[in-house]
């Protein structure tokens, strides 16, 4: 903390204190004032924060100024309000008032975000500013850079998701766009970092249980302490659901933990392990008449052929360790070890997954003064890397028709090998030009590494591409008021191609047993987008808003479309290519107002987010300017909550969508939706015990959540669509041990 007293051209002291890491925690500061005018006690208690002391007392004027240690917490949300961007930060308890089954219950109500589950699984498709905009469900993730505790999972394969168990988190950061810039993100949708608890902000002893519609089932026991210098936290989870949509059951079960330790004032660690399995069935896609009129029937061809996706034990162990190396600087090194394996039965043929990453961070960050104005700087390296003959694909016969036909279920047909490589150096500086505004620079250089290689049925079927290149960024943020900012950036940024999306496109095998699958995998260029961005953020009579404008100029969009959909016989073919180049445009705009408050506790606040996508190609030789398909162009929730003194809360939420097209041609769109649900529960005044009642789709409204797109469908109805669920009712207890 530093504290700057000058006097003002009126003859006041003023005291202005500045807070940088929240790292004292109370500060006193005696002046002793001699004038000749009188004598005079000041009060102390009037002498806060920004207090104008006058400077004619003849005795002691005693002025206090106490600076409360800011937690983990508030210092990572104080670090996203100094990002010239769109970011925001979600509370697990406020999360945890109402289901948490998926992180779609996560990212709810966080505007710029598009985050939708099918059949109540974990892999939900994740969109921020038209990231991976046409990817469907249960792909590995793409667009958005993923994190635990500010440590990659993301990698050269992209995100896998079965480890995002949504309980045992404190809170979750998200810096959209460009503005996950100090993350080392490669990504146009910017960077998610879930952020697990410790044992400095967690209960010796927790346990929750959910329950609800189409057998949903949900358990954690949690716990978590700080002995001395030692620290630890554990949670455990295990879920089960028939899903709403017929042949989606799934069922999971993980573990989440960390322990900490500190040697001293200026060195801490801690080391992270989770593990976790997840099994679901796929019940596919649908036309819009049958959501519309039939919505909990499968897909009659994943019906019949019993698809299902297993992830059977996938691992993350990570360390991050700080140095303080003096008053003004530090040290983070960060290492993980991810190990994600994949079993993947949905079609004629069953493929077999195995990678595993290995990461390494490193961030120097150093607080200076330049020219009496504080300044900021930040030097990091991130790695990531498949080990060595550990990325591999095998495919086998699981049920032999067409091509396959006449051998035996289990035989292997194609043998395929990955190498990938992410290497970001990052600079950037924040620097307080002139009081209140702030000039934030950066520079990243960027190598990426990608390989695939067919080994089997042929040999020598290799891919390879390296690639240098950079990501620029400059931006401004002033602040009118500590409640009032606006802000404004131009940034680049680089996207790399999964290694599957190299080798999941044609050119395809055309004879024997491994006809129709990829042979050789094809180049794809990075996909680049230079972004503008306005906005303002601020709190101010009750109401807390966060607006933001941007507009992308992307080129070599990497997007996919199904050319081939899956029959009783062949498997899908997805082709990926990168497009030409698109505009990605849209308003961020998120509003917390406190409408009413009583007396005591007792509050009306109205909580919303609304976005407006608009992404089109700019005069595509096939497509002209038409709209990228999978993301509604307006897309808005809101809840309206009552909070009574005594721990009882009941709120009213909705959520509208407007159309969306389902291919590239736009030839054919979804319904718009219109839903409606409710919440009922109470936390005890001891903060011990907790129960709720949510109500979910109270219309039972039919609706699509995400779409896989297509190239041109003619107008007509195709299967394209993924389902939501119907009305449901959720209930949940738990019960802390403090």
């Amino acid at each position: 903390m530093k504290v700057s007293v000058r006097v003002t051209g009126r003859n006041y002291i003023h005291v202005k204190p500045q807070i940088y890491n929240g790292t004292l925690s109370v500060l006193s500061l005696s002046l002793l004032l001699l004038g000749t005018a009188h004598d005079a006690w000041a009060d102390s208690a009037s002498y806060a924060s920004g207090t104008e002391v006058p400077a004619d007392t003849r005795r002691l004027a005693a002025v206090v100024v106490q600076a409360k240690q800011l937690t983990e917490k508030e210092q990572a949300r104080q670090a996203l309000n100094e990002v010239p961007g769109g970011t925001a930060q979600v509370d697990s308890a406020t999360v945890e008032k109402r289901r948490v089954a998926t992180n779609q219950d996560v990212l709810a109500y966080q505007p710029g975000v598009y985050a939708q589950s099918v059949g109540g699984a974990d892999g939900i498709k994740i969109s921020i500013r038209g990231s991976g905009i046409n990817k469907g469900v249960n792909y590995f993730r793409s667009g958005v850079f993923m994190m635990f505790d500010g440590l990659p999972v993301s990698g050269p394969g992209g995100t896998p998701y079965e480890l995002f168990e949504p309980l045992g988190l404190a809170r979750t950061d998200i810096l959209r766009g460009a503005n996950g810039f100090d993350y080392g993100s490669l990504t146009l949708g910017g960077a998610i970092n879930y952020v697990t608890k410790t044992g400095y902000d967690a209960a010796p002893l927790e346990v929750r249980y959910e329950a609800g519609s189409y057998g949903y089932q949900k358990r954690q026991i949690a716990s978590g302490q700080v002995l001395g210098d030692f620290d630890y936290y554990f949670s455990l989870t295990d879920s089960q659901s028939d899903g709403y949509q017929d042949h989606t059951h799934g069922t999971s079960k993980g573990f989440a933990g960390n322990f900490g330790y500190k040697f001293n004032a200026n060195i801490e660690t801690r080391f992270y392990l989770r593990y976790r399995e997840t099994d679901n069935d796929t019940g596919g896609l649908l036309t819009r008449d049958q959501i519309a009129n039939h919505s909990r029937q499968p897909n009659a061809t994943n019906f019949a052929q019993d698809a299902s996706r297993e992830q059977p034990g996938s691992t993350w162990v990570a360390n991050k360790t700080t140095i303080h190396l003096d008053d003004n600087s530090r040290l983070e090194l960060g290492a993980v070890y991810h190990d994600y394996p994949i079993d993947i039965e949905g079609g004629v043929n069953q493929a077999k997954w195995g990678y595993k990453d290995v990461s390494t961070s490193v961030q120097y960050i150093r607080d200076d003064e330049l020219f009496g104005h504080a300044s900021t700087t930040r030097v990091g390296l991130l790695s990531t890397k498949h080990l060595p003959g550990d990325g591999f694909q095998r495919t086998y016969v699981r049920i032999p028709v067409g091509p396959t036909a006449g051998l035996p279920v289990g035989t292997l047909i194609r043998d395929a090998r990955y190498e990938g490589m992410d290497n970001v150096l990052h600079f950037s500086n924040d620097t307080e030009l002139v009081n209140n505004l702030w000039l934030t620079s950066g520079l990243s250089a960027i190598y990426t590494k990608r390989e695939t290689e067919v080994e089997y049925p042929v040999t020598n079927n290799r891919y390879k591409n390296n690639d240098w290149d950079y990501a620029p960024r400059i931006g401004l943020r002033y602040d009118f008021t500590p409640n009032f900012q606006v802000y404004g950036n131009i940034s680049r940024s680089v996207e790399p191609p999964s290694d599957w999306q190299i080798l999941s496109t044609p050119p395809s095998f055309t004879t024997g047993p491994a006809t129709g699958l990829a042979s050789i995998g094809v180049g794809l260029q990075n996909q680049t987008a230079t972004t503008f961005e306005l906005g303002t953020r601020g709190n101010f009579d009750n109401n807390q808003w966060s607006l933001s404008y941007y507009y992308s100029k992307v080129n070599h969009e990497l997007l996919s479309v199904e050319v081939v959909p899956a029959t009783s016989t062949t498997a899908a073919l997805t082709a990926e290519s990168n497009g030409s180049s698109t505009i990605h445009q849209g308003v961020e705009a998120g509003l917390e107002s406190i409408l009413w408050r009583g007396s005591d506790t007792n509050k009306l606040t109205l909580r919303q987010a609304y976005t407006y996508s608009d992404f089109h190609f700019v005069n595509d030789d096939a497509f002209s300017t038409n709209e990228l398909p999978g993301i509604p162009k307006h897309y808005y929730q809101g809840e309206l909550q009552y909070d009574f003194s005594n721990g009882v809360y009941a709120s009213v939420n909705t959520q509208i969508a407007s159309k969306m097209s389902v291919d590239y041609a736009d030839s054919f769109y979804t319904k718009p939706y219109h839903v409606f649900g409710a919440t009922l529960g109470w936390n005890s005044p001891k903060k011990t015990w907790a129960t709720y009642l949510d109500f979910r789709n109270l219309t039972d409204q039919h609706y699509t959540t995400v779409v896989s797109p297509a190239y041109d469908d003619k107008g007509v109805d195709q299967a394209r669509s993924y389902p939501s669920d119907g009305f449901g009712i959720y209930g949940g207890v738990s019960y802390r041990f403090n």
